[in-house]
């Protein structure tokens, strides 16, 4: 079966239309494109603000009119990652999805079901003709996977809703009702390259097979992130030779769990046997650490060409260092709703080449007090040791609306619908909705969507039966908004 056979087709092919769109972050022209044309080809308003946000409105249909208009919202960028011996052009090649079993799937890369399945939705309803609605005003922003400049820049003139349904949630048992902010903090440290002295050999070492994920909402999960499994790797190596760096790279995406590291070394040629010897024992110690939670790990050190360059022993232990003091994983948990993550911090990418030592990480929390102790944290532990720090990309948190009218509505719809009660959550990662509060103050917001695992990775994948329970969720959720007071 073809995923556009899947039920709903509706969803499922404006799904595999928008996927057959180049979308990555910061370059989503012909995505903007495609979804002006889209609600130009329906005949209805449309327009991008100056942003690139793009909006459509659909009037109400008859005996509608009464209701709240409703702004339903979702990002049109997508995280482009792939495996590394997967070949693809994300600039020019959609995505190959498939189906395997009760989960679509892309081959080799990320599906793009966040938010895509979102958009779909959004875009089943705007050109539905027998689905009874009130106004609608389609919000489809850009840049969320990168810094969330489209609701950043969002010129909130152009929208009068009173609720906002963010479908960016990714169970379909639970509500959203408030997430965490951000702040990214990239370094720079400039090194001492030294020529590598006769003698010496060049070794290529290899971490891939992670699972990797959302660096917020997988952070709790306890999987391996590749930059500091390296980094330990290579510390060890350092007690047993004189092992320097040439080049190293880990990580691609600010805000997902690096899967991947790879980076030339260099030692004593008499010294080599030893070092592959250490690698394989601190590589067979990390197995069993992991065992559970990272099956697929796997690691190599083969002899390569000896490069020209390496790092001084000096800047190497400063390095060294640095990466092992780097906060990372979960910084504290939610002492108001159980099981929550309030603040994280997550190394994204380390990339030492050219004699530049450069980081990116990602700090999260819940509140402001507690991102801003996260990322002074970060900020500090390289500021130390003479890093040159920047800070930005700042988001706002959405605190939850304890009174919130279109919370009652879905819990009861939902519960009438699946005989069981939704989860009503928070949830540890950046969805819009705390910038956009900013720039619709009295906004009743809520975000629900499909299940979704394993975002921001090539194992993302989309529940079938999911899709189907959401979308006749969302159908009947639209026909039930309330009354304009």
């Amino acid at each position: 079966m073809n995923v556009r056979d899947l039920e709903p087709k509706t969803v499922w092919n404006h799904f595999e239309d928008l996927n057959a769109v180049p979308r990555p972050s910061k370059k989503e022209e012909r995505v903007r494109k495609f979804m002006v044309d889209f609600g130009n080809r329906l005949g209805l308003e449309t327009f991008e603000d100056a942003a690139g946000n793009v909006i459509i409105k659909k009037p109400a249909t008859s005996g509608m009119e009464d209701r709240e208009t409703v702004i339903l919202q979702s990002h049109i960028d997508m995280v482009h990652q792939k495996n590394s011996d997967t070949e693809f052009d994300f600039d020019s090649q959609g995505i190959e999805s498939y189906i395997d079993g009760d989960w679509v799937k892309a081959k080799g890369t990320t599906l793009g079901a966040d938010n895509g399945m979102g958009v779909a939705a959004a875009m089943a309803l705007l050109s539905s003709k027998d689905i009874p609605h009130p106004a609608i005003e389609a919000l489809f922003t850009i840049d969320e996977e990168t810094g969330m400049t489209g609701a950043k820049q969002l010129d909130a003139s152009k929208l009068t809703g009173k609720i906002l349904l963010n479908l960016d949630t990714e169970d379909d048992d639970e509500f959203s009702v408030g997430c965490a902010g951000g702040i990214d903090t990239n370094t720079l440290y400039e090194y001492q390259e030294e020529e590598v002295p006769d003698g010496f050999v060049g070794l290529q070492v290899v971490l891939k097979g992670l699972k990797g994920g959302h660096s917020g909402m997988d952070i709790h999960l306890g999987r391996g992130n590749a930059n500091l499994l390296m980094n330990r790797i290579l510390y060890e190596l350092t007690e047993v030779a004189d092992v320097r760096i040439s080049e190293l790279e880990g990580g691609s995406l600010r805000n997902a769990i690096p899967r991947e590291s790879f980076g030339t070394i260099v030692c004593p040629a008499s010294s080599a046997p030893e070092v592959k010897n250490r690698f394989q024992q601190v590589f067979n110690e990390i197995v069993v650490e992991f065992s559970g939670v990272e099956d697929d790990i796997k690691a190599s050190i083969t002899e390569t060409d000896l490069p020209a360059k390496m790092i001084s022993k000096s800047d190497m232990k400063t390095m060294l260092g640095a990466i092992y003091s780097t906060p990372n994983a979960v910084w504290k948990m939610s002492t108001k709703i159980p099981g929550l993550v309030e603040t994280s911090s997550s190394l994204a990418k380390v990339i030492v080449k050219d004699g530049e030592f450069r980081t990116q990480s990602l700090q999260r929390s819940m509140s402001e007090s507690g991102k801003r102790d996260v990322s002074n944290a970060v900020r500090l532990n390289y500021e130390q040791i003479g890093a040159e720090v920047t800070q930005g990309g700042d988001y706002p948190g959405w605190e939850p609306n304890p009174s919130s009218r279109i919370l009652k509505v879905m819990k009861q719809k939902y519960t009438q619908l699946f005989n069981e009660e939704p989860k009503v959550e928070a949830c540890h990662a950046g969805l819009e909705c705390g910038i956009l509060g900013k720039h619709l103050p009295g906004c009743d917001m809520i975000s629900f969507g499909p299940t979704i695992r394993n975002p921001h990775s090539p194992d993302e994948k989309v529940n079938i039966k999911s899709v189907q329970k959401f979308w006749n969720f969302f159908v009947h959720v639209i026909q039930d908004i309330p009354s304009k007071n």
